[in-house]
């Protein structure tokens, strides 16, 4: 009978490759596996670039603030329409998002830009006056799919307490635009940021009429 001749190394050889066949398959397994999407970026309004006086006076009128929105703009996402494809439809940057709702980002604004002149008190509690404003549409608008504009809608009212409740006293909608710089989710941030800075503005000599 005729006998094999079994050379040293070979059994370890055979291992080896099939250790690397192993990680060969396992590689392309791997690679087979979708790629986690990166993280979204956020966004706010960044710091304010008003100036802010020195000094703010001590004997401030106290102004009750409630500030809300639509259910669309209660969430993070970052919004745009379309108008020359489909002006009522509304979509949202997949990788951009602002870092909390527009809602909170505007009622912080109206705080840094009121709290000069006026006390003010959560919307709940009682004052003199109460200054309620509804967010209606804060978005970026393209017109063509170069050129878009940061579009807010708010309808402020003002309320005087008195023994037989509160009375509406004033209430005015101001629509504020201003262009983009670039057709993107940052251009749309500063377009939007630049409104909201604008519409507080307004809002508040709008309010110093009223006294």
């Amino acid at each position: 009978m005729r006998r094999c001749n079994v050379y040293p190394g070979t059994s370890r050889l055979r291992n080896v490759a099939g250790w690397m066949g192993l990680l060969v398959a396992a590689l392309l397994a791997a690679c087979a596996l979708p790629e986690r999407p990166p993280a979204p970026r956020l966004y706010d309004f960044g710091p304010v670039t008003a100036a802010v006086p020195d000094a703010v006076p001590a004997a401030r009128p106290a102004l009750g603030l409630r500030v809300q929105a639509s259910p669309a703009l209660e969430s993070q996402a970052l919004l745009y329409r379309l108008a020359y494809a489909d002006a009522q439809q509304l979509h949202a940057y997949s990788q951009a998002r602002w870092s909390m709702p527009p809602v909170e980002l505007v009622q912080q604004r109206l705080r840094v830009g009121l709290g000069r002149q006026y006390a003010l008190l959560p919307g709940d509690e009682p004052a003199p006056r109460l200054l309620y404003v509804e967010l209606e549409e804060f978005c970026q608008l393209f017109d063509t799919p170069a050129d878009s504009r940061g579009v807010l809608r708010l309808r402020a009212s003002v309320l005087q307490g008195g023994s037989g409740g509160d009375q509406l006293l004033a209430q005015r909608t101001w629509l504020v635009q201003r262009p983009a710089a670039t057709p993107d989710a940052a251009g749309g941030v500063r377009a939007l940021t630049a409104a909201t800075d604008a519409a507080v503005a307004e809002l508040a000599q709008w309010l110093q009429q009223l006294r």
